[in-house]
Formats: structure tokens, C-alpha cells, sequence
């Protein structure tokens, strides 16, 4: 059986993804983007992942009312080269990352999880195992 080997990330990836937060984060506030799309959408960047040599990057989303969401990914994507270069001028790093743009699903899996639970049929399975402690 494979292991995978995942390690943690290192407190220099977790600093440089914050700061790209931050940074994409500004530029889609000011309105730094060509796209008026982009403009007018409240979008909200929720996480930041790089890679362990800091060369890609994927920048996680969601929009405010969670409509046209893979219009604002693809939009977003289009848009990842003047992305790249305002976080190019703004941190200093050997290499700026290239930068992936993806939907936060993790809304939509926590909504799936709490109907779940709010089923009648799950309640009453829940019910009955308290019961026996």
C-alpha cells in the first residue's frame, strides 16, 4: 500500500500566501482589473495555497451571492497575468507564482453536511445513540 507524504506547510509558505491574499485581495477591492465583471462582483478570496518552491500558487474564491461562479473562475483565470504582476511588484521573490484561480466548494460541502444532519431519519439515528451512553 502507498503512503502519501504530505507534509505541513512551512512558515514562509504560510506568510508569502497570506500576503498574496492580501495583495489580490486589494487589487479586486480597488478595482486594479481589467474585467468590469471582476468590478462589480464581491468576490471574496477565502484561501491561498502555494506550492513547497513557491512557483504556483492557487488563489480560492467566493462571490457574495455565490451566482456565476465559474464565469468569475474563468474571468479570474483570464486575469491571473496582471494578478501576477502586481504581486510581483509589490512582494520580492525570486520567482512570482503562477496563480490558479478556484471556486471555494467547502460552502457548498458544509451546506450538504448540515441538511444531512437535519434530515428526520439522521436526527432519529442520532437520537437513538445518545440514548444508549
Amino acid at each position: 500500500m502507498a503512503t502519501i507524504n504530505y507534509k505541513e506547510p512551512s512558515q514562509r509558505q504560510l506568510r508569502i500566501a497570506r500576503e498574496i491574499r492580501k495583495i489580490i485581495a486589494g487589487a479586486l477591492e480597488r478595482g486594479d482589473v481589467r474585467n468590469p465583471i471582476l468590478t462589480e462582483s464581491l468576490i471574496t478570496i477565502t484561501d491561498v495555497d502555494i506550492s513547497p518552491d513557491l512557483k504556483y500558487c492557487t488563489v480560492y474564491f467566493m462571490t457574495l451571492n455565490g451566482q456565476n461562479l465559474g464565469q468569475i473562475e474563468d474571468d479570474l483565470n483570464a486575469e491571473s497575468w496582471g494578478m501576477k504582476k502586481i504581486i510581483a511588484s509589490k512582494l520580492k521573490l525570486r520567482y512570482t507564482p503562477d496563480l490558479n484561480f478556484r471556486m471555494d466548494e467547502s460552502f457548498a460541502e458544509v451546506d450538504r453536511i448540515e441538511k444531512l444532519l437535519r434530515d428526520p431519519k439522521v436526527a432519529k439515528d442520532l437520537e437513538h445513540k445518545s440514548d444508549e451512553n
